[in-house]
């Protein structure tokens, strides 16, 4: 195998160096910041969170409205990648959440991000933008929803265990295990503020002072860390928060490499698959466009707003509108090191069905609201 492989083609070459670049700059722009503390963020809730709490909004008997609008929203405020969300939903479904409010949350966390939807607006559109944020929601509670109902014997018997545990006491009141988990989320959030356009205006305030804000909240949560919390308590939630990282961190980064390798870096033009023959196909408003671009997205790695350049590129070349949203919808919210992660955790039969489902409705969303815009 290896002696009938074309090392000496320039492409290919590129194609390699591209995927170790790839992976360098997710290390360098996602590991530190983003990843490590959603590591912590994860561990902090399999050890500190009770499984009452997390049956009480996410498991099978908690009413839908309840559940999957805590999914939708808990998602919305964290502004991460298909990657960065992995721990968080692993540690909510492991914890004894059902199959489908974590669904929920594993996609609203990279699809209903309010700065990538405002900056899809300004830099694609009012109409994409618009379209970008309602897709998102409805997919978020439609995706949830089904998961939900095919699953549901799986996912009962399942949850059943879950129920019958007791809950852990723990040496703290409900309002300081709250303030703890706000600070390290305002820690993420802040960490991975990436700047936007232009050198005025709020969201660039805050990336002016995202530094000296995760300076204030880290000491913070040191003294949280050192006034609420046992020396026990803190060695499980450094074992928990080593466990995630060790499961779900070579696959990730297996995946960016794949990646990397088939399709480049975001922007580039140096992967396997030419970017030439992306345009071609997706092209126009046709059934085949459509689902080209959603399988596209879907397998292809975005880092937080990479996407929108990716895509205003994309548009440039002649894409068709309703492609463009099929691709922003399942895009963000899917990459290939983020299904492998996910098959670790919720097993390869809910992972094919849930990028089946997600492929299926970005491609008839997109062909929707490409008649509509034409």
């Amino acid at each position: 195998m290896i002696y009938l492989i074309p090392f000496q083609t320039e492409q290919l070459q590129r194609a390699i160096i591209e995927a170790i670049e790839m992976l360098q700059y997710y290390a360098r722009e996602h590991v530190l910041f983003c990843l490590i503390p959603a590591f912590f963020i994860a561990g902090a809730i399999a050890n500190f969170i009770s499984k009452d709490s997390i049956i009480k909004y996410f498991g099978g008997k908690t009413k839908k409205w309840i559940s999957y609008s805590v999914a939708s929203v808990s998602g919305a405020i964290l502004a991460v990648c298909s990657c960065t969300v992995l721990p968080l939903f692993a540690g909510i479904y492991k914890r004894g959440a059902g199959i489908g409010p974590a669904v929920a949350f594993l996609f609203s966390g990279p699809a209903i991000n309010v700065l990538a939807i405002i900056l899809t607006a300004r830099v694609l559109g009012w109409q994409l933008g618009l379209a970008r944020a309602v897709g998102a929601v409805f997919f978020a509670l439609i995706i949830g929803l089904l998961m939900a109902a095919i699953f549901r014997e799986s996912d009962q018997k399942r949850l059943e265990d879950f129920v019958q545990e007791e809950g852990q006491e723990l040496p703290r009141s409900g309002l300081q295990n709250i303030v703890y988990f706000i600070t390290m989320i305002l820690i993420l959030i802040f960490a991975t503020w990436t700047q936007p356009e232009g050198a005025t205006g709020f969201w660039n305030l805050v990336y002016q002072f995202k530094w000296p804000a995760v300076a204030v909240l880290s000491v913070l949560l040191a003294l949280e860390l050192y006034g609420w919390f046992e020396k026990d308590e803190l060695n499980n939630w450094l074992d928990e928060t080593w466990t995630f990282a060790e499961q779900i961190t070579p696959l990730l980064f297996g995946g960016v490499l794949v990646a990397g390798f088939l399709m480049g870096a975001p922007g580039s033009d140096a992967g396997l698959i030419p970017q030439e023959w992306i345009s071609a196909l997706v092209g126009g408003n046709s059934l085949l466009a459509n689902f080209t671009a959603s399988i596209l997205g879907a397998f292809m790695y975005f880092a937080t707003l990479t996407e929108i350049p990716i895509l205003q590129g994309l548009l440039n070349s002649g894409m068709g509108q309703g492609p463009a949203l099929a691709l922003l919808l399942a895009g963000p919210a899917l990459s290939l090191p983020n299904m492998l992660v996910i098959r670790s955790v919720i097993g390869t039969k809910k992972t094919l069905v849930f990028v089946s489902i997600v492929v299926v409705m970005a491609t008839f969303t997109g062909m929707v609201y490409g008649n509509i815009v034409l």
